[in-house]
């Protein structure tokens, strides 16, 4: 403790000023740094920076690899900026871009390319993102706010609720034991001949409807834009800018969705991959979000092995196991499309966090309404496929 205060009488002392760094650059000093918790650099960093809201404080410090001299150099060139900012007490909270707290000996190269030249997860935390820039580079999804025309949002999210009365608790089997699913949901498909066929020829044990007709007039825009999302990830995030091995080389193009139903922040679903039985590998998944404002969290998948072992990346040289395995939060306003890319469902899993205190919205209330527009692939109907798995 006596370390802590006097530590922070000397960082706050009058010797600090623009010419002079407020910890020593020596040997020791970085060790000594190094060596202290987050929260000791959070307290340090909040009597420096009164202003600054401490989650701000948080993203900006991993962002300089939990350096607070780093911080202290950043936040010199925006005090204009950050000194105008007041602190706001509400369940939502809203983060400028990290890229604007970097410097730029740390962004991406010399072309328009992003790249994640950094791992910002770390084990135990979450890591909240907002601006679809950071969504982009850092997770393998891509987000669009205010994707639809507000009346037709909300004429979209009404006539689902009107809808979600009919909707069902899936029940599927873990073992010994027959568990429900903690939200409702209901598979829509384009008409009544391709219900029949869904019912007879596919295996599903929810329930069935036929697409609204504001589904079918938000379809087209759908499409639109998540093809317009997978050409620019293949642009700036693939090899070579091609396609990844094994994804559907045609355009994309909703053919069935997923509708899912959480009547308030206790509903949630954990970690999980989506179901690629009929929709083959690399698949791609637009959800469109519509009410109350819930929290996507998503966590890369990594093979187990040592408990000590690190992983080799070509950008970073070797990271600990449990900071790749770190959980990603992204925030889902009313009216926003993530893209869920190829590499999503096989590399990543995905989860709705339970949320105590959340924002009523003043249509939905405390519900959310989640369309997840899906293609089915004709190359993995049944009729292709080895379907009689149920019977082992």
């Amino acid at each position: 403790m006596d370390r802590f205060i006097l530590r922070r009488q000397t960082l706050s002392s009058s010797s600090f000023s623009k010419t002079e760094k407020p910890m020593t650059t020596n040997f020791a000093g970085e060790r000594e740094e190094e060596c202290e918790s987050t929260d000791v650099k959070l307290a340090t960093l909040a009597s420096l920076h009164p202003d600054m809201d401490q989650n701000t404080l948080l993203d900006i410090l991993v962002a300089s690899d939990g350096s607070v001299d780093a911080v202290n150099e950043t936040l010199s060139c925006y005090n204009t900026q950050l000194s105008s900012r007041k602190k706001v007490k509400t369940s939502v909270v809203h983060q400028t871009s990290l890229a604007s707290f970097r410097s730029s000996s740390r962004t991406a190269g010399d072309g328009n390319e992003p790249q994640a030249s950094k791992l910002l997860t770390r084990k135990g935390q979450t890591l909240h993102l907002y601006s679809p820039e950071d969504i982009e580079l850092h997770t393998p999804c891509s987000i669009i706010h205010n994707f639809l025309p507000a009346q037709e949002a909300e004429d979209l999210l009404k006539e689902l609720l009107e809808e979600a009365t009919t909707f069902e608790r899936q029940t599927f089997k873990v073992f010994d034991n027959v568990v429900q699913s903690p939200h409702s949901a209901c598979f829509y498909v384009d008409s009544l001949e391709e219900k029949k066929i869904q019912q007879t020829e596919y295996l599903y044990n929810g329930s069935f409807l036929t697409i609204t007709p504001q589904m079918r007039r938000v379809s087209g825009r759908v499409q639109t834009a998540v093809n317009k999302e997978i050409a620019n990830r293949i642009q700036h995030h693939y090899p070579g800018g091609k396609k990844l091995k094994y994804q559907s080389p045609a355009e994309w193009f909703p053919n069935a969705a997923f509708v899912n139903l959480y009547q308030n922040g206790n509903e949630s679903v954990g970690y999980h991959c989506d179901q690629l039985t009929y929709l083959g590998p690399r698949a791609v998944i637009g959800s469109l979000s519509l009410g109350v404002a819930r929290e996507f969290r998503v966590r890369k998948i990594v093979a187990r092995g040592e408990p000590d072992e690190t992983l080799d990346s070509s950008v970073e040289g070797t990271i600990p196991r449990a900071d790749a395995e770190g959980q990603i939060a992204i925030h889902l306003p009313h009216n926003s499309l993530l893209v869920m890319h190829a590499e999503m469902q096989e590399e990543w899993k995905h989860s709705i966090h339970p949320s105590p205190l959340i924002d009523p919205h003043p249509i939905a209330g405390t519900r959310r309404i989640n369309v997840t527009y899906r293609h089915y692939r004709e190359s993995f109907h049944p009729k292709y496929t080895l379907h009689n798995f149920t019977s082992c």
